[in-house]
């Protein structure tokens, strides 16, 4: 049997193309650029330079992110008005940034200029920073979503049953031969306290460590380690790797509680920096399989996070689905008072053991995050770039969004300008048609957070445009292999699709089918849980998709799949054909679809309980109504 996608496509074959509208394809020279070369003028931090910055932006902007009427509204986030103005439908970015916040971008002005530039999920990593410092940031967030009409989802990622250092003061460059001591023993002290008589108190091991940096004329080169049974797992010779080999150790001696280390490897210590080891080049995983994946303190910020009704939870080193499952159970019960939204789970794919158990993981979870610098510590360097390429494509053949971090733009924790290797992953990632890049250190503590951002979003939609030229997306026809697989597999025995599924699959491949044949400027899709908008956004089409929906939180979840522009509006009270209408002219008041431009509408929600599933291909008329 064929697929609907297949029979959309036999049907078409022969229709003419109509002339793209005015907001069609735009040459690659119309297109944003961010100057990769040296800075021109005196360098300046972009953390320091942001509060003006955005200040002048807010004073100087007239963008209303809002429109009503007596019966009816519609809400559209004000960074996307502003590219859908000047760039038009097609030229929109599809790929989705996140960004991590950390000292660097925590202040309201500086996380206004993150939206501005791009951010569409604000990640809070729980490794740094206490509770009522994230929950300052989260206030922030809603503060601009509220008042400047922003929809940025916030996701939580737990620390994980990982090893690392504490939260030294401050980034620490590590040079060859420098010896470090990392010890089990608490160094916590108050700050009246010495760091020489607080390692003297800690005992000659200690003491001797400190006295060996100061007299190097340097701070103490001592951190201490989170898991109690570091001492006693690791053996002379072992090569400790920081942050997945940012900088690495030779185990020289060990003493006790203390290991005393020598760098081979120069490089920058982070705070909370993790930390894996190898023996005889091979990584030691005894450990990590005997930790549990949700730790204690996992148990707390997860509980945080449900309490500030976070948008997303990622957990980090997933092994099994059972622990997706589990946690998923668990959200579920404490959302059940109705007052709150059971949060998004993101699975964090960075271990062997995630890979030995990769589709049912993806199966199980909400969406998947693609670690590569633990993951990189835990394989063999020259598998990560196949194994990313693997997990991206199972994250598209089974509909869940896919984010891809870690080092995309390293050199910028203290540079201002990118290598062209980073230049080269971003857009490889693209490629691949990753949902989302995420920035970590970059944009958290780096010292040009605000043009990391902008070297991310230029590169990605630099990189886009180009597969627009070329024709790389070929909507429709992956999506029509992957339906006709899982059909097989059915049939097989191995797995189990509905009729509903397969309708929706089938509906939202034939539509994209029917965009790219009718070369329309985008696809208009209403959905309540934003599902239909996701099985269009799986199908990867050259023209945006606009996913309205009157539920906030699933407007935030949106965001982070590739392709959707998200809208809240209030119009599911009506039928659906003046649901359709409405939002044609809100959306022609606001300047953002122009007469004779031609949309398909697909939609799954009805006035009443039964589901009506349909396409329709339509044009703007004067009036903003939309044409049969």
């Amino acid at each position: 049997m064929a697929s609907p996608a297949c029979s959309a496509g036999a049907a078409l074959g022969t229709a003419r193309r109509p002339r793209a509208s005015s907001l069609g394809r735009r040459s690659s020279s119309t297109l944003p650029r961010v100057w990769f070369g040296a800075p021109r003028g005196p360098a300046r931090s972009s953390s320091s330079a942001a509060p003006s910055s955005a200040r002048q932006r807010r004073s100087t902007s007239s963008i209303v992110t809002r429109v009503a009427t007596p019966n009816s509204s519609v809400d559209v986030d004000t960074a996307l008005v502003k590219e859908l103005k000047e760039n038009g439908f097609r030229s929109t970015r599809r790929t989705k940034l996140v960004c991590t916040i950390g000292p660097a971008t925590s202040g309201y002005d500086e996380l206004e200029l993150l939206a501005q530039n791009g951010m569409n999920v604000a990640r809070l990593n729980m490794c740094h920073g206490k509770h009522d410092w994230h929950k300052q940031v989260i206030e922030r967030i809603r503060k601009l979503n509220r008042e400047l009409g922003y929809s940025l989802a916030i996701m939580v990622d737990t620390e994980g049953s990982e090893v690392h250092i504490g939260d030294i003061e401050e980034p620490r460059p590590v040079e060859k031969d420098d010896r470090w001591t990392f010890t089990i023993r608490s160094l916590e002290r108050s700050p009246a306290t010495p760091p020489s008589a607080a390692a003297e108190a800690e005992g000659p091991d200690a003491k001797k460590a400190s006295e060996d940096s100061a007299a190097a004329g340097d701070k103490p080169r001592i951190a201490e380690v989170n898991y109690d049974g570091f001492s006693e797992d690791v053996k002379v010779g072992d090569e400790i790797l920081v942050d997945g080999g940012m900088v690495n150790f030779r185990v020289a001696e060990l003493q006790g509680p203390d290991v005393i280390c020598e760098c081979v490897e120069p490089g920058l210590l982070l705070p909370k920096a993790n930390l894996t080891f190898r023996r005889n080049g091979l990584p030691v995983r005894a450990r990590n399989s005997m930790l549990p994946t949700i730790s204690a303190k996992d148990w707390l910020d997860i509980d945080f996070a449900i309490e500030n009704d976070v948008d997303l939870i990622a957990i980090s080193f997933v092994k099994t689905a059972e622990t997706v499952n589990h946690l998923k159970s668990y959200l579920k019960s404490k959302c059940l008072d109705g007052q709150r939204v059971v949060p998004g789970l993101v699975s964090k794919i960075e271990s062997p053991e995630s890979l030995d158990n990769l589709d049912d993981i993806v199966a199980a979870s909400d969406a998947v995050m693609v670690a590569r610098g633990d993951l990189g510590s835990q394989i063999p360097l020259e598998d990560v770039p196949v194994v990313q390429q693997q997990i991206t494509a199972a994250c598209r053949r089974l509909n869940k969004p896919c984010i891809v971090a870690s080092h995309l733009l390293r050199s910028m924790l203290e540079h201002p300008t990118p290598t062209r290797a980073e230049v080269a992953d971003i857009a490889d990632v693209v490629q691949q048609r990753a949902d989302a890049l995420m920035l970590s250190g970059e944009s958290a503590a780096g010292l040009h957070p605000m043009k990391s951002l902008d070297v991310l979003r230029a590169v990605a939609l630099r990189t886009e445009q180009q597969q627009l030229e070329f024709g790389g997306h070929q909507a429709g026809g992956g999506v029509a292999s992957g339906m006709l697989e899982r059909l097989y597999r059915e049939k097989s025995g191995e797995t189990k699709i509905s009729e509903q599924e397969y309708i929706s699959e089938g509906l939202c491949a034939s539509a994209a089918h029917l965009a790219e044949q009718l070369n329309v400027s985008a696809i208009f899709v209403y959905t309540k849980r934003g599902y239909m908008a996701s099985l269009l956004s799986r199908c990867r089409p050259s023209c945006p998709i606009f996913a309205f929906t009157d539920t906030d939180a699933v407007r935030r979840r949106m965001n982070l799949s590739w392709g959707i522009v998200p809208f809240r509006i209030d119009l599911f009270k009506d039928n659906p054909e003046r649901t359709v209408e409405r939002t044609f002219k809100l959306l022609r008041a606001r300047d953002l679809i122009k007469e004779g431009e031609l949309v398909i509408v697909v939609s799954d929600v009805g006035p009443t309980a039964d589901v009506i599933r349909s396409i329709q291909v339509r044009y703007v008329t004067a009036s903003g109504s939309a044409g049969a």
